[in-house]
């Protein structure tokens, strides 16, 4: 009689030999039908399918040439946008002050109104100069361009100029006297301000 244990291995070996079969069977059946395919793909002259080393070259070549024409359309692009940038920063720097000259028209026309009015009292033509001045300021802040007064304060040799130290009640180093006010563009100094700067007194 045969040993349960044996005959159930038996069994488990049997199944697993009909599964390897069917699926050997399958990846046949799978191979067929891809032969047969390619069959019906191939030409008729019975070349294999497989592509030649000439077709591998001749794809390399198309590819090459894809990518080189988007390289020469991306460089292109990039040169018109270099030549455009140019282009602004020159029309930038031409009219740069052309906000500032238009805010300085009224100042010049109000100068000339003033010059061609006849018989003026000297109120009259103090009330145009400091019309005239209110534009000018204007004209200045539109064009950011900022005074520097610094009477009271500390000498900053980077926005003024000494032109010579006297005794003062006030600390040592210290800006008492505005001699030629000065001027920033843009926190730039464009004109620093002529001082006179306290020192110690003497003992």
């Amino acid at each position: 009689m045969q040993d349960p244990n044996q005959a159930s291995q038996n069994a488990a070996t049997q199944e697993a030999a009909e599964a390897k079969s069917a699926s050997a069977q399958s990846a046949m059946e799978r191979d067929l039908d891809a032969v047969a395919a390619a069959a019906d793909t191939a030409p008729e002259n019975g070349i294999d399918s497989m592509p030649s080393l000439e077709d591998a070259l001749r794809q390399a070549e198309l590819k090459a040439s894809e990518h080189h024409d988007a390289w020469l359309r991306a460089k292109a692009e990039t040169e018109n946008l270099r030549r455009r940038a140019q282009d602004d920063i020159a029309k930038a720097s031409k009219f740069a002050a052309e906000k500032f000259a238009t805010a300085m028209l009224p100042v010049k026309d109000s100068l000339e109104a003033a010059l061609a009015t006849e018989n003026q009292t000297v109120e009259k033509l103090r009330e145009g100069v400091e019309l005239t001045l209110r534009q000018l300021v204007s004209a200045f802040e539109s064009a950011r361009l900022a005074e520097e007064n610094p009477v009271g304060q500390k000498f900053d040799p980077n926005k003024h100029q000494a032109i010579s130290m006297i005794e003062a009640d006030a600390e040592p180093n210290t800006v008492v006297t505005v001699l030629q006010k000065g001027y920033l563009l843009s926190e730039r100094v464009i004109r620093p301000a002529m001082v006179m700067v306290s020192k110690g007194k003497s003992q």
